[in-house]
């Protein structure tokens, strides 16, 4: 598998989709269901390759993601070439926490000198959708451009770009 399976929640929201998959793959509905009895592992090998599908399309189309926690927020540009990030920390001994988006707006304007932030950026290491899949595997979750434009403005004047 390049990815991960998907678990039994997201295969219902793609049920119609499967069915056409299965469908386009020679595999109709009493095959399936045959399948299913006595050949399991032709079985699972099929929701793979689906799994697989669903969720490079859905990489694909991923732009932006953050992961918060209380010491830190980090948040991603997924750009074709490479990804930037925007990393906000709270400095040692510092009481400000950046697990929400309320707190870390609190902490911007209230308590900005104990705070970094910085913008960085890398070049893929590995094919963009598998970083993007290790980002979320690690906690990310989709951000959004307002977020990461936002972010951009307080950037401090010295911020490398």
């Amino acid at each position: 598998m390049k990815y991960r399976m998907l678990t039994l929640e997201e295969l219902e929201v793609f049920e119609e989709d499967f069915k056409q998959f299965l469908i386009v793959n020679g595999v109709h509905a009493e095959e399936w269901e045959e399948m299913n009895r006595s050949d399991k592992e032709k079985a699972v090998q099929l929701v793979e390759v689906f799994s697989d599908s669903v969720l490079q399309k859905v990489y694909e189309k991923i732009q932006f993601l953050e992961h918060r926690s209380e010491s830190s927020c980090l948040v991603f540009k997924l750009n074709k070439e490479n990804i930037e990030l925007i990393s906000i920390n709270k400095k040692e001994k510092s009481k400000v926490n950046l697990a929400t988006p309320e707190s870390i707006h609190k902490a911007l304007q209230k308590n900005a000198k104990d705070i970094r932030i910085f913008k960085t950026q890398k070049k893929y290491t590995k094919i963009r959708e598998k970083e993007i899949h290790e980002l979320i595997q690690q906690g990310c979750l989709q951000s959004s451009e307002l977020f990461w434009g936002f972010l951009l403005e307080i950037l401090p004047e010295n911020t490398p770009s």
